[in-house]
């Protein structure tokens, strides 16, 4: 939290970091500290009156009156968690070491202190109420608590010292690491780039190949599309000639037909010298007459029956004529257009 009095949590990194305890032998304390590259993410003093308590089953905050700050950590599992709040805890301890330790000094040195502004007045109280024995027996123990009590602080100190450069090795162990960690991260996004502008390329690659491949179905399309068209106009030229040979072969008919006709103009021409001749015998035969008449009326009956079927055949020859004229006329008009 950004504060002691907020309610919302601010995100201080957005990947897992690692988090060490440090002891600053400068000045004497033991802190908190993580470091993501060169950004320093958390660095909390601890002290003695501070709390690490559990919120859920992964994650765990303290409170640091020093920064006006609150931080949490989130951790991947229960045991890390639980090994972080026993740490937490002998840090912990050992800053109150320090800190009784620090005032203990300050308590001896402040007392020897005075301890020496008012020896004149023990030893003149000593030389008129007793004797430098007496004097020597009220200094020795204080002197030996001294000593002892420097012992232990040298004690501490040493082993503060010991643990100190163990976790500057540490940390310099995480630094080191953790500038690996960037290096990789920068030859990671470098590659990414490049599969990025890769990517790109054969996207645009994919893009030109699928215009060029719709281009040529198009093509296709237009050339099947043609390909059918010549085929229904192959079907019909066929079918033209089939109509056209039989048109000649009716046409052939007709012709052998109309060899028949000047016949039968022969026929109708002698038909009607007959009719003459008849017509002149009539006179000198008007005996005969009623025969004869007879005669005449079913030669010229004959004679309208045949121009009758005459007249209808050169009908049906101009038509059939006119067909073929008609036909020819198209398969000329069929060919301009192929």
């Amino acid at each position: 939290m950004s504060s002691l009095s907020s309610k919302n949590w601010v995100p201080a990194s957005k990947q897992a970091v690692t988090v060490s305890y440090f002891y600053d032998s400068t000045r004497n304390s033991y802190r908190i500290i993580s470091v993501d590259g060169s950004k320093v993410i958390i660095n909390s003093t601890i002290t003695p009156n501070m709390t690490f308590t559990k919120t859920s089953q992964k994650f765990g905050q303290w409170a640091d009156s020093r920064a006006n700050t609150v931080f949490g950590l989130g951790f991947a599992s229960e045991q890390q968690l639980a090994k972080f709040s026993e740490k937490f805890q002998e840090v912990k301890d050992a800053a109150k070491l320090v800190r009784e330790s620090q005032e203990k000094v300050e308590t001896m040195s402040n007392h020897s202190q005075e301890s020496g502004r008012e020896t004149p007045s023990s030893n003149q109280a000593s030389s008129l109420n007793g004797t430098d024995d007496e004097k020597i027996f009220h200094v020795v123990p204080e002197a030996a608590v001294l000593k002892t009590e420097n012992e232990r602080l040298k004690s501490a100190v040493e082993q503060s010292n010991t643990n100190a450069k163990k976790w500057e090795t540490e940390l310099q162990t995480l630094r080191e690491n953790n500038a690996r960690l960037v290096d990789a991260l920068q030859e990671s996004s470098a590659n990414v780039e490049s599969w990025k502008k890769q990517l790109s390329a054969c996207k645009e690659e994919s893009d030109t190949l699928r215009e060029k491949i719709t281009e040529l179905e198009a093509q296709c399309n237009e050339a099947n599309q043609e390909k059918q068209k010549n085929g229904q106009l192959s079907v019909r030229v066929q079918e033209l000639e089939t109509e056209l040979h039989e048109k000649e072969q009716e046409l052939e008919n007709l012709r052998a037909q109309a060899e028949i006709i000047p016949q039968l103009m022969a026929e109708c021409e002698s038909i009607t010298a007959k009719l003459q001749t008849a017509e002149t015998k009539n006179k000198e035969l008007e005996g005969r007459i009623g025969v004869l008449q007879l005669d005449i009326d079913d030669s010229q009956h004959k004679q309208g029956n045949m121009k009758n079927e005459l007249k209808k055949f050169m009908d049906t020859l101009d038509g059939k004529i006119d067909e073929l004229h008609e036909l020819r006329q198209g398969l000329s008009k069929l060919g301009v257009d192929n």
